[in-house]
């Protein structure tokens, strides 16, 4: 007998086909579990087996199990590895034989003493290393088997949580990294992460979704956030006047964003006041508890649910969840977005507040050592404000430094092996974890980024903004889609691995998904492939608009040959 339900599993079966039978009959939806109110199964099909792991035994109630595995020195097996996401914790094997913890950190900021005792968690428990992510956030890996509950623990007490960071979960909220600093901003978004972020936190139907769920915030200013690839985005934008609503700084509400499955946010045609994101947020959120699909993951996104109910549809039904209501309004009544700088978030640039500049920086392959972070973080207090911002970009930023004491903050950065100052290729290098680190991935990503990079800057000497970005696997969490050129991890005939070419990607005023070559080249020779690329683009007589303007001039086939080109 199960101890859980005190019913066998046939007995278990029975009812679950009787209950959704009845369900169906009557015209309901079939709910997965009494630890999850409100979700519901698709009528016609058997829920997923993550559906039934979290009917079966809610995640959040398995502390004592997780605590009794750190005892044994044992990692989880089965649908606990699954479970175990739903407090950060991911098993990575085969990749590698520990735990990799992903914390929250709304809008990606990040105060200084927090940063230190982040760092000493990846010395006492991990691997000592620390990934910076392209959703503005925080892995440590390396966690053994032994140190789940200290490390939760020690997290908790720092003030920090992992809670609902993995799995099928609204994953870190990102929000504008100059929040609060940017001289060209509409709107300091750091107020709405944070109070979208503790809403998550203490709403329990805020979890256990369809599948993972992203939102961004973009205040309007200098960095980008991408927020037109996320299930929601929030983009910040100023109505003159003279319309037909005050003038002011309102958000567009963007959704069904998922560029791994070829799409970006639609405009909902609604117009929010700032202080009805967060409310709007949790009305969409609920819908896609409602209707996601959780018999298929391979279709559990809202995008989906939009594509079956259509848009209207979606925005109308979240209106039940509001305390207000919509205000309707087409896209064209706000004022042009102002243009992103795709290199401000590295470099050395002057903050709205007079007298003082920020920094950002790169790390090698998007990895820090643990000392590094700790003293980012000393740096961060003694020349700013304590803070630190992450990007999506896989870079970070110290804020809030004295004119008169920028170049001895730079230079103390990259006294730490870390770069203010990178070439363009550089600073739009973007790389996911690889099958050092995860074993969906099919090439050791990081590895290759920095190879790729350490040849384009020897040879090519680029001084305009491009970014590259390989990811390891289809679920692209380094999203080669939205890259100039974008890289997919794949295996050749000889089961080497490689990577198929996307190029022409963009977002924001530049939206388009990068067109697959259908060409494989193999990682090895991968750097002079690219290289051989871009120097046609810079030797064309149209290279000054730009590799996206170059490439769409040019066919697949003629693309295609200039990789086979190479020097």
């Amino acid at each position: 007998m199960s101890q859980d339900s005190g019913f066998t599993a046939e007995q278990k079966e029975y009812l679950e086909g009787y209950l959704a039978a009845l369900a169906k009959k009557r015209g309901m939806s079939l709910p997965i579990g009494p630890a999850q109110p409100g979700c519901t199964a698709q009528e016609d099909a058997a829920p997923t087996p993550e559906e039934v792991a979290k009917r079966d035994k809610h995640p959040f109630d398995m502390w004592d199990e997780i605590a009794a595995n750190a005892a044994a020195g044992r990692f989880p097996q089965g649908l606990d590895v699954f479970r175990h996401k739903f407090h950060g914790l991911f098993y990575v094997a085969p990749a590698e034989n520990a735990f990799m913890l992903r914390l929250r950190l709304p809008g990606g900021i990040l105060p200084a003493a927090k940063a230190r005792g982040l760092a000493g968690i990846a010395e006492r428990f991990g691997a000592g290393t620390i990934d910076l992510t392209t959703r503005a956030n925080l892995q440590i890996r390396g966690i053994g088997a032994a140190h789940p509950i200290a490390v939760l623990t020690e997290l908790h007490e720092l003030g920090l949580t992992s809670r609902g960071a993995g799995a099928d979960n609204i994953r870190n909220l990102t929000g504008s990294p100059l929040a609060g600093i940017d001289p060209d901003e509409l709107y300091d978004t750091r107020p709405l992460t944070r109070a979208l972020h503790h809403l998550i936190l203490n709403h329990r139907e805020m979890y256990g979704l369809p599948r993972k769920f992203n939102i961004a915030f973009d205040g309007g200013g200098r960095v980008g956030v991408l927020a037109d690839t996320n299930d929601i985005g929030f983009a910040a934008v100023r109505v003159g006047p003279g319309r037909e609503v005050p003038e002011g700084v309102y958000f567009r509400m963007l959704l069904g964003g998922v560029t791994g499955h070829g799409s970006f946010a639609a405009d909902a045609g609604v117009l929010l006041a700032p202080g009805e994101v967060v409310a709007a947020a949790a009305a969409i959120i609920r819908v896609f508890i409602r209707h996601g699909d959780r018999s298929d993951r391979r279709t559990a996104r809202l995008k989906y649910v939009i594509e079956r109910r259509g848009l209207a549809e979606v925005v109308a039904e979240a209106a039940q969840h509001l305390p207000f209501a919509w205000r309707y309004a087409p896209a064209e009544i706000a004022e042009p977005r102002r243009p992103i700088d795709r290199l401000a978030h590295v470099g050395i640039h002057p903050q709205a507040q007079p007298g003082f500049c920020y920094i950002g920086l790169v790390a090698p392959a998007s990895r820090l050592a643990a000392d590094q972070l700790r003293r980012l973080a000393d740096l961060a207090e003694t020349e700013g404000s304590g803070t630190l911002r992450l990007t999506v970009w896989q870079s970070l930023i110290v804020s809030d430094i004295p004119d008169a004491r920028v170049a001895e903050t730079a230079a103390a950065i990259e006294a730490l092996g870390l770069s203010t100052a990178p070439s363009p290729i550089r600073a739009g290098l973007v790389a996911c974890t690889g099958n050092a680190g995860c074993k969906f991935a099919l090439a050791d990503t990081k590895r290759d980024a920095l190879a790729l990079a350490d040849r384009l800057d020897a040879r090519l000497g680029l001084d305009r903004p491009l970014n590259i970005h390989l990811t390891g696997c289809p679920n692209s969490c380094a999203q080669h889609r939205v890259a100039d050129i974008g890289l997919l991890a794949t295996r050749l005939d000889d089961d080497t691995p490689g990577y198929r070419v996307f190029v022409g990607g963009g977002s924001g005023a530049d939206r388009g998904l990068g067109r697959d070559l259908n060409r494989a080249v193999a990682a090895a020779d991968l750097p002079q492939r690219i290289e051989a690329m871009l120097a046609a683009w810079l030797a064309a007589p149209d290279a000054g608009d730009g590799f996206r303007d170059f490439v769409a001039r040019r066919s697949d086939a003629e693309l295609a040959g200039l990789l086979e080109a190479a020097p």
